[in-house]
């Protein structure tokens, strides 16, 4: 018999145990914590010297070792502080894509007790000036990207110029580090840093307004490292079998291909922390391709992929899929975007005996809140699992009041994973962070059991002559389409009813449908005020944020202009 949620969790978290649960006051409230995460990202980064000569970082040709790695923070960090003036609490800014130095710059500036600050490297010029502005950056790692965007200047260190590019008036990334950080013994600063300690700032996707600054504690970002393992630990005990701790570094080491940024909190926390503690092989790819994926997973032995659902969608639909050896995989995981429930059972066929799994955070909520794997989510396919034991959730109106279980309502999030407030920002933080209790702003339910089901953004439910359409739910429904590969609905304006139904839909390659035919099909599965009015087909891929998010203000602008 399959052990319970409940009595999985009381097993795990019981006295004695690794995933101890303690109560502690944090700001004023009490808020459940895992009693033996580390208390800081130093401890994490200690952890990682347990596994030594394990190769770490592979990006093309290049490989790093645990041990190599270890040895250019602790350089890399004494050099932020004896030759930058960084001192604790200054701000540390990234603005270059996924390179083995965005790692060693991230952990350099965390344990010299500097703010890290990641910057969206997609972002134009304007917008990365915004963010080191606002955060007030004493020093900002660029690569030649965006040294050409942004334009050197004092307390810049470049990482990887471009050819013939001029670096006069900044510091080079191996000039900063040194040539003698594989002979001498690593000594990282002596700085105390203690979990409740500010140690990021994510800024918001910003699909809606300015991005807002999310400031986080080493508590938020260790803690979510805990909630990884425990989630591991849980899905194995579902299973029948032993939580053997295996998020932690035991057993024999994954290999995990990294396919989201760094510089968003699923990138960071999730995939560079994790692999960091537990001895994973992190391989990164230079930009998405699903083709190179299946050839990386293929040479790496990749154990674990994922990404946004989109990117799972792109491998699976690959010409190369068959041709390629992809029997290392273990585990499909993926989140940052609703995932339709047809993927698990696209998974479940082409990866007979593979754990998929699905998750649900926020930049505020430093990644992960909610869990599912496993049997679990095949038998919950439209869920995004249940919440690790040290979160609060709860449904509410508009009032603020909470709803019953199965009730729809926003969503609401307690716990150690929740960031203090937005970053210069006592307005927003006021009105989204109260009594410990974030608000998140997207539509959900709770079932019984405790498994969350979004249903969609606030801002972006259509409300179709007082009825409520879920746009997530009427995308589900179109993936089910075989014709179908990618799909987003939008409100559009109707003078008597409000708002109508719009899809913007991708089709597979060769494939053919009509609107008549997915209006007919969407009817079959959903009430009538749900299938979309208008269809727009679209040859190209829908635009994403590097989060994977949708970004629906574009094709709103798109399709229907100034209507």
């Amino acid at each position: 018999m399959i052990p319970s949620i409940a009595d999985v969790d009381a097993a795990l978290t019981a006295p004695g145990q690794l995933f101890e649960i303690d109560e502690l006051e944090i700001g004023g409230v009490a808020t459940r914590v895992w009693k033996h995460a580390p208390p800081s990202l130093r401890g994490v980064l200690e952890l990682s010297r347990l596994h030594g000569d394990k190769t770490f970082l592979v990006y093309e040709d290049e490989r790093t070792t645990f041990d190599e790695h270890y040895r250019q923070v602790a350089a890399l960090a004494g050099r932020l502080a004896t030759d930058f003036g960084v001192e604790k609490g200054d701000r540390v800014a990234i603005a270059m894509r996924n390179y083995p130095e965005w790692s060693l710059a991230f952990w350099a500036a965390a344990v010299a007790g500097a703010i890290v600050v990641p910057l969206n490297a997609w972002w134009t010029a304007a917008e990365l000036e915004y963010g080191l502005s606002d955060s007030g950056s004493r020093v900002v790692f660029v690569d030649g990207e965006r040294l050409e965007r942004l334009g050197p200047r004092a307390g810049m260190i470049v990482a990887r110029p471009e050819p013939g590019q001029s670096a006069s008036r900044v510091d080079r990334f191996e000039e900063v580090l040194g040539a003698d950080w594989r002979t001498v013994e690593p000594e990282v600063p002596a700085v105390t840093l203690e979990p409740e300690d500010d140690a990021t700032i994510f800024y918001t996707s910003g699909t809606t307004g300015q991005p807002k600054g999310a400031l986080g504690t080493h508590r938020n970002i260790c803690g979510n490292l805990w909630s990884l393992a425990f989630g591991q630990a849980r899905a194995s005990m579902r299973a029948g079998r032993e939580a053997t701790g295996e998020g932690l570094g035991t057993g024999a080491q994954n290999a995990y291909l990294l396919s989201v940024p760094f510089f968003h909190a699923t990138g960071c926390h999730s995939v560079l922390v994790a692999n960091t503690a537990a001895g994973g092989k992190l391989v990164i790819m230079h930009k998405w391709d699903p083709e190179r994926a299946l050839e990386l997973i293929e040479r790496e032995r990749i154990t674990i992929f994922g990404g946004v659902p989109a990117m799972v969608w792109q491998v699976l639909e690959s010409p190369d899929f068959a041709k390629r050896d992809i029997s290392s995989v273990k585990n499909i995981s993926y989140g940052g975007a609703p995932a339709p429930p047809e993927l698990v059972r696209r998974i479940e066929e082409l990866f007979p005996g593979r754990v998929p799994s699905n998750g649900y955070g926020l930049t505020e909520t430093s990644s992960v809140t909610t869990l599912n794997s496993g049997q679990d989510y095949v038998t919950h396919p439209d869920s995004v699992g249940t919440a690790v034991p040290v979160v609060s959730l709860k449904v509410v109106d508009e009032l603020g009041n909470d709803l019953p279980a199965g009730s729809i309502g926003e969503l609401w999030i307690k716990g150690p994973n929740v960031v203090k407030g937005y970053w210069n920002k006592p307005a927003p933080t006021a009105e989204t962070f109260t009594g410990g209790w974030l608000h998140t702003g997207d539509v959900a339910r709770i079932d019984d059991e405790g498994f969350v089901y979004i249903v969609d953004r606030a801002k972006d439910m259509v409300i179709r002559g007082g009825e409520n359409v879920y746009c997530v739910e009427v995308e589900a429904a179109l993936f089910e389409h075989p014709a179908v590969t990618d799909a987003a609905v939008i409100g559009v304006p109707h003078p008597v009813l409000g708002e109508e139904v719009g899809a913007i839909v991708v089709l597979k390659p060769g494939a053919r449908a009509t609107t008549e035919e997915l209006q007919t099909h969407v009817r079959a599965r959903l009430a009538g005020f749900n299938v979309p009015t208008h269809v727009w087909f679209r040859d190209e891929p829908l635009p994403r944020n590097p989060a994977g998010k949708i970004l629906k203000r574009d094709l709103r602008d798109e399709v229907l202009g100034d209507r």
